[in-house]
């Protein structure tokens, strides 16, 4: 009999959402800021990112998703002509998540055109970015799923990129995003 998934602490606690199979905690790698919490794939170059940032009360609520993936953007540098593209925004319903507190919850499909430690190969990436709305805590909740769709051969991701065990799927991310529960919302600030 297989046992039902374990939510996994995040932020010292005070959040928890059930993580896909394989993941490694990239804070035992690398450096990582105080507001993300960072998961890799063991296997590909996969990648879930769990964000506390500064509610944008001057963006409408359907409008939210895409400016945080414009953001992301920016950030990764894809923001060049044909370097992002969203192609589907869509509200989440609140009755299928744990995270009821949210004023309210979108999810967003898009493509980013973006190298890898700051290397001249591109690499096309699905970004799949959920944004959770909780104005009472001046607080937007981002969770990003990054699945490569094509990697360059000059990219250092080329290397982990040729043996595909069991990737994430859309379905994981989903799940992680529907058992995302908030126990203490000092973290808030």
């Amino acid at each position: 009999m297989q046992r039902a998934p374990q939510a996994h602490p995040l932020f010292g606690g005070a959040l928890s959402a059930v993580l896909p199979h394989s993941t490694v905690d990239t804070s035992e790698l690398r450096e990582i800021p105080d507001n993300q919490e960072v998961f890799a794939h063991a296997h590909t170059d996969q990648s879930l990112i769990v964000e506390v940032v500064e509610y944008q009360a001057q963006v409408a609520d359907q409008d939210a998703a895409r400016y945080h993936f414009e953001d992301i953007a920016g950030s990764n540098k894809a923001s060049e002509p044909g370097g992002f593209q969203v192609t589907d925004v869509v509200p989440l319903s609140q009755s299928e998540l744990a995270l009821s507190d949210c004023s309210s919850a979108w999810m967003l499909t898009g493509t980013q055109c973006v190298s890898k430690f700051n290397e001249e190969a591109k690499n096309t990436v699905t970004l799949h970015l959920s944004v959770f709305r909780l104005p009472q805590f001046s607080t937007d909740l981002l969770i990003s799923f990054n699945d490569p769709q094509s990697i360059s051969p000059a990219s250092s991701s080329a290397a982990s990129s040729g043996t595909h065990r069991e990737p994430w799927t859309l379905q994981d991310f989903q799940r992680l995003v529907q058992t995302l529960t908030l126990h203490d919302p000092g973290l808030f600030g």
